[in-house]
């Protein structure tokens, strides 16, 4: 199969990139350490879809360790390739659902979380006697959630395995005898990397007077400006509770973590990609797997528990030889012991500005997705159409199975309702109303 680089925005692939076309051609266990933005999945992508023919059936299986990563890898192969079928499956959704989806698909390439996959093939609900081709996207943090037995007892049902690709963004420890790599070649991209990581990261630490740091955070975020910034915190309620003052200041925000029902996490992510929220505070669930372009800043308002993952978590911006900028916020009884990673950092004093930045874009809830024969285009002409919006006033438009999201012009919201109200979408009566946050 054809792929088209055109179709990511990419002109060129970097040196890690390049090597990765020959390597997994050449060897049958590949082992791949690369820092978090530095196109991984992209690496390993091209050469399986190279190789891939037209099938009835998947040759090549995917593992990842959480449904947005799984979600992202599928967006991949699909724009990159028009004859791919990938699928993605994964929980918080009916296994039935995705059973029919995948009868009806007949995809090439499978791509899900662990426990997602083994309960499919335990139930033989796709054929995977012929997947000739394993990935383990982020193995590291695979082991680390638990998801060991698993992939063991996946690995165990694979009479047809051939090649085996593995991919980390730490020297992670050896590798499990369950995966049966033998002979294994090693591509380390890590070693060499630490003088590129801080001159396109610029870092900044900054002391709060209080212990409760979000007077600091406020005073930071407006600074910022619209620039698209993450803001990183160690537990789900903190989350919670600093996004909800957030809110109430005026910023344009999501709040992002593993607690959240997966509409309200896929609306969240919608917001930040397509710039009607400029802030996201999340777990450090976004530190992995999570491909958003354009990221301008980290802010850790906890410190992360240990040096990885204070990479990790820088790793969302900078990515793709962009640069970025990394904020540590420091409170009076805290200490920076843990990261012995820390590096070319400058202080700064706590900016004074108090002007909250604000977005271009809302965001517009449609009912219809998918599974109701509703796609992008469909969206776009209703818009256009009905609702009269030019080209420069509608943004990202994003469809899900039973919903889509559209990012709008605030300007032109209230308009807009008023021209499409009552009105059907596709033949089809539908709830369509803004989302403020």
């Amino acid at each position: 199969m054809t792929y088209d680089l055109s179709a990511l925005g990419i002109e060129a692939l970097n040196p890690m990139q390049e090597e990765m076309l020959g390597e997994v051609r050449r060897h049958d266990s590949l082992v791949l350490l690369s820092p978090t933005g530095s196109g991984k999945t992209l690496g390993y992508m091209l050469p399986i879809l190279e190789a891939m023919q037209p099938q009835v059936h998947p040759t090549v299986l995917v593992l990842v360790p959480s449904r947005e990563l799984a979600i992202q890898t599928q967006s991949v192969a699909t724009r990159l390739c028009r004859d791919a079928k990938p699928y993605a499956c994964y929980g918080g959704r009916p296994a039935m659902d995705e059973h029919r989806a995948m009868r009806n698909l007949s995809p090439q390439m499978i791509v899900g979380t662990p426990g997602r996959v083994l309960d499919h093939m335990q139930k033989e609900n796709f054929d995977y006697s012929h997947i000739d081709t394993l990935v383990i996207d982020e193995f590291d943090k695979s082991l680390e959630l638990g998801f060991r037995q698993q992939m063991a007892d996946i690995l165990a049902l694979l009479p047809s395995l051939r090649k085996r690709i593995l991919l980390s963004a730490t020297d992670s420890p050896e590798i499990p005898s369950f995966v049966g790599a033998e002979r294994v070649h090693r591509m380390n991209y890590l070693a060499d990397t630490d003088t590129d990581y801080s001159d396109r990261i610029s870092q900044y630490l900054l002391r709060s007077p209080q212990k409760d740091k979000l007077e600091t955070l406020g005073h930071l975020l407006c600074s910022l400006g619209s620039t698209p910034s993450i803001v990183f915190l160690n537990y789900r309620e903190a989350v919670d509770r600093v996004y909800q003052f957030l809110l109430k200041a005026g910023f344009c925000v999501s709040a992002f973590h593993g607690a959240m029902e997966q509409k309200d996490r896929e609306r969240a992510l919608f917001r930040f990609q397509s710039g009607c929220a400029n802030v996201l505070v999340s777990t450090d669930l976004a530190a992995r797997g999570l491909d958003i372009a354009d990221v301008g800043n980290i802010i850790h308002y906890h410190l992360p528990m240990n040096s990885e993952a204070y990479i990790h978590r820088n790793g969302r911006t900078a990515r793709w030889d962009r640069a970025g900028a990394s904020y540590l916020i420091l409170g009076p009884e805290e200490n920076l012991d843990k990261l012995d990673c820390l590096t070319d950092i400058a202080e700064m004093d706590v900016p004074t500005t108090c002007q909250v930045p604000s977005s271009k874009w809302e965001t517009l809830y449609i009912g219809r997705g998918k599974k109701d024969k509703v796609n992008k285009v469909d969206i776009v002409g209703f818009l256009s159409k009905t609702g009269g919006l030019e080209r420069d006033q509608l943004g990202m438009v994003t469809v899900f199975p039973h919903w889509s999201f559209a990012a709008v012009d605030r300007s032109c919201m209230r308009s807009l309702m008023a021209r499409i109200g009552g009105q059907k979408i596709k033949g089809q009566k539908t709830i369509i109303e803004p989302i403020r946050r």
